[in-house]
């Protein structure tokens, strides 16, 4: 019995740590010169119950006010999964060990990376302020594209 505590303890430990992530707002020089804005969510395999909402609510968000944008590609999307070797360099460019939400802004070759996986946590579980916040945040990046 105290050994199922134990596992229980460390697994939750475990869970807590894979659901953080640590990055900064960069910018830096990208090859390809089409101005977009790249929606990156990054997660870890074993995900809690805000790390799913925040990519449900961020598909939500896209589909519902930028619709037209996904569909030209002037906005993309990509769920990435840290743990799986083929997306390491990616989740090393945007420093992301465990779930986390950016904004890679693309304008004429030069890439800002805009980190939300704090806004991400804080508001996840709100669909509704979570989608307003984050279409505020696009739509104000738009209009640098």
């Amino acid at each position: 019995m105290k050994t199922i505590k134990l596992v229980s303890a460390f697994a939750f430990a475990l869970m807590f740590i894979s659901c953080t992530g640590n990055a900064q707002e960069k910018t830096t020089k990208q090859t390809n010169s089409g101005n977009k804005i790249e929606v990156l969510d990054f997660y870890s395999t074993h995900r809690c119950m805000t790390c799913n909402a925040i990519e449900a609510n961020t598909k939500y968000t896209l589909e519902t006010y930028f619709s037209e944008e996904l569909e030209n590609g002037s906005i993309t999307f990509r769920a990435v999964n840290v743990d799986d070797d083929i997306n390491y360099k990616i989740s090393e460019k945007f420093e992301a060990s465990g779930t986390a939400l950016f904004l890679n802004v693309i304008v004429n070759g030069k890439e800002k990376k805009i980190n939300l996986t704090d806004f991400a946590f804080m508001k996840g579980n709100d669909q509704e302020e979570f989608s307003m916040e984050l279409k505020n945040k696009i739509e104000k990046e738009l209009q640098k594209i």
